[in-house]
């Protein structure tokens, strides 16, 4: 019952976006092509705060229906990752309908732009993990799945590390997202060393 309703919520910041980007729910900054690109960003990464909450939420309360939503708002943060992607890639590089030196140009950005080899590097692993998400897959990698879906952390630290180096002058955002991922990572090594 609950999985439909929260699927839902976690697309209403998606549609805000694409109906401002036709003028529809509101409008886009004077840079609209940026303006999606860090709305997508940012809501990839409270995404991912929000999927590692989960756990820590769950040992809190007591509650373990929570963790039947922790794959759908890890895979939700993986789609907002993706589009923030794909903003950069298509909107903002001209990818696919351009020429052949402008791929050069992506990946000499890609490689030779910190942040953006940070950011990179969080979406790759981020794919990993998405397209491993399903229950047979994780059946067949065993402990190997366990090792690759805690690299969230790394994923999250990749992710603020991003932004922080984005941002030109005011990194209270950045610092913000930094303060609750160094919460959660403390939590979960706290309880593992205490064997929960």
């Amino acid at each position: 019952m609950w999985k439909p309703i929260v699927f839902a919520v976690c697309l209403i910041p998606f549609a805000i976006a694409i109906g401002d980007a036709f003028n529809i729910t509101g409008s886009l900054s004077a840079n609209p092509v940026e303006d999606l690109m860090d709305r997508f960003g940012n809501w990839g990464l409270r995404f991912i705060m929000i999927a590692l909450a989960v756990t820590p939420l769950r040992k809190l309360t007591g509650r373990a229906w929570l963790l039947r939503f922790r794959r759908m708002l890890g895979l939700f943060a993986f789609f907002y990752i993706l589009m923030h992607f794909l903003t950069w890639l298509i909107l903002d590089h001209g990818a696919f309908w351009s020429e052949v030196a402008l791929w050069s140009d992506i990946l000499e950005d890609i490689a030779e732009r910190p942040f953006i080899t940070l950011g990179f590097t969080a979406f790759v692993m981020l794919t990993a993990m998405a397209v491993t998400s399903t229950s047979n897959i994780r059946r067949r990698m065993g402990r190997r799945w366990d090792k690759l879906h805690y690299s969230v952390y790394v994923v999250g630290i990749l992710g603020v590390w991003h932004y922080w180096w984005q941002v030109k002058s005011d990194i209270t955002e950045p610092l913000i997202y930094a303060a609750i991922l160094a919460v959660l990572l403390g939590f979960r090594l706290v309880t593992n060393r205490r064997g929960h």
